[in-house]
């Protein structure tokens, strides 16, 4: 899962991160309304954690502005210092899914997160990336409807590969997520990859899982 947090105090922000990615998920970061804005309007996220009080746009107009985007289902939750009810509902009315007030603890935003997330996904926890699904829960892969059928090796590339999106995953990480300290030799990574690109891919008109040469590969629409 990608999160974009957009938090003005370089302490908290880092803070943020540091946490969130001991969780599991990926995160990117954004100190001020305005880069948060265009990260948010040109990259796909699950969920936006946003502060509200930020330079340039605040969170409120940014909100805003991302309900009326094409983006505008992307969860978010707003994050401020004020606690009077008046600000918590001109949240929820430019369209925050839920809103938690400083200081809170870690653990509690971790919780609403997967909270917000649950609710938005419909209580599964599917990985979309461009016209491919893949659905944790029951291991149902499909691309533009048409479901296909990954390995166990496959299953466990495809989720890494997706979690990531649109990063590059490096070779090591890839074989360390499928093997551990024991991957086999060299040349084996390299043919599961060929065949789920044949899945994947071959049968459709765009491809999704890209090769980046002496690094690793990326799965996303461009």
């Amino acid at each position: 899962m990608r999160l974009l947090v957009i938090e003005d105090n370089r302490d908290i922000l880092a803070n943020l991160a540091d946490y969130l990615g001991l969780k599991g998920y990926t995160v990117d970061c954004a100190a001020d309304g305005l880069t948060g804005l265009h990260l948010a309007a040109t990259q796909h996220y699950d969920l936006i954690v946003l502060d509200v009080m930020l330079p340039g746009l605040d969170g409120f107009g940014l909100c805003r502005r991302l309900r009326e985007s094409e983006r505008s289902d992307v969860p978010i939750i707003m994050l401020t210092a004020r606690d009077a009810l008046d600000d918590r509902l001109r949240g929820f009315e430019t369209g925050a899914d839920d809103y938690l007030t400083k200081p809170f603890a870690l653990p509690e935003l971790a919780a609403r997160i997967e909270a917000v997330l649950k609710r938005a996904r419909g209580g599964g926890r599917e990985l979309r990336v461009g016209d491919l699904r893949y659905d944790l829960d029951t291991l149902a892969v499909s691309r533009a409807g048409q479901d296909l059928h990954p390995g166990p090796i496959g299953l466990k590339l495809l989720a890494v590969l997706m979690q990531k999106s649109p990063a590059v995953v490096r070779r090591e990480v890839l074989e360390e997520a499928l093997w551990g300290d024991s991957p086999p030799d060299s040349d084996s990574l390299r043919s599961h990859v060929h065949a789920l690109r044949q899945l994947i891919d071959k049968p459709f008109p765009t491809p999704l899982l890209h090769t980046v040469h002496g690094i690793g590969y990326r799965l996303a629409e461009h």
